[in-house]
């Protein structure tokens, strides 16, 4: 397990940069690109990562984190007023903040996910929906979302992957590395950036791989499921000790 790796980074810090530059330039349009591009199920998707979670959200005063939170999709449907928990976001991009808090989103901040500026066994809920893939170290985003859980404290992570059906593969391939980069840019008016997202999903560790890497930084009872045929995954998995200094 590495991390994300642009075409001409060198270095974590190098691509660190990269993406947070991409993000930057196609916030404006993200959220349009997202739900054209998916043909609205990425509304499904969270839906049901909130569905999963819920048991966590309707304990009294829960502290959930959503990660890489872009424009704050997730972070919404995390903190439905119904729920008794404290939502709180972050991501590293000041362009896709500013869009999640024109949705009204005031609990917001700018941090990096693997320097999280939270005390240790803080939270009971750590999401991140579709910006994993995008850190620039996998194994240090793991160990820093168990540092910030409580013990018992549980980890969501959707995020996209290869569909385990050899023609449905063929046909998702296709779409995503001929087509989505001729819709994306056109209306993000980034080429690059919609090149670059179904290449890192090329290069993402497996859903069971991924599964892997969470058992190896100490999350226990570690699980995922496949939706739409694999084309995304949704891991969980439990911080059931400190995590080790």
């Amino acid at each position: 397990m590495k991390g994300a790796s642009p075409e001409g980074a060198r270095s974590e810090q190098e691509a660190a940069r990269w993406v947070r530059g991409m993000f930057g330039r196609v916030a404006h349009r993200y959220d349009l690109a997202n739900h054209l591009l998916s043909f609205n199920i990425d509304r499904h998707w969270r839906s049901h990562t909130v569905r999963r979670v819920r048991y966590v959200l309707e304990r009294p005063g829960a502290r959930v984190l959503d990660l890489c939170c872009g424009t704050g999709d997730l972070t919404l449907a995390l903190g439905a007023p119904q729920r008794n928990a404290i939502v709180l976001g972050s991501d590293f991009c000041h362009p896709m903040l500013l869009r999640a808090r024109e949705k009204g989103l005031a609990s917001v901040f700018e941090a990096d996910a693997l320097q999280l500026p939270i005390p240790d066994a803080a939270l009971d809920l750590v999401t991140v929906a579709f910006g994993f893939r995008n850190l620039a170290n996998y194994s240090a985003g793991l160990a820093e979302m168990r540092r910030v859980l409580r013990p018992g404290g549980v980890a969501a992570i959707l995020e996209f992957s290869q569909p385990p059906n050899a023609a449905f593969r063929a046909v998702y391939n296709f779409y995503s590395r001929r087509i989505l980069p001729l819709i994306g840019g056109a209306l993000s008016g980034s080429r690059d950036a919609y090149t670059y997202l179904p290449d890192s999903v090329r290069k993402f560790p497996s859903a069971a791989e991924l599964a892997d890497g969470m058992r190896a930084a100490g999350f226990s009872q570690v699980t995922f499921e496949h939706l739409t045929g694999g084309i995304v995954a949704l891991h969980l998995g439990y911080s059931t000790t400190a995590p080790a200094r």
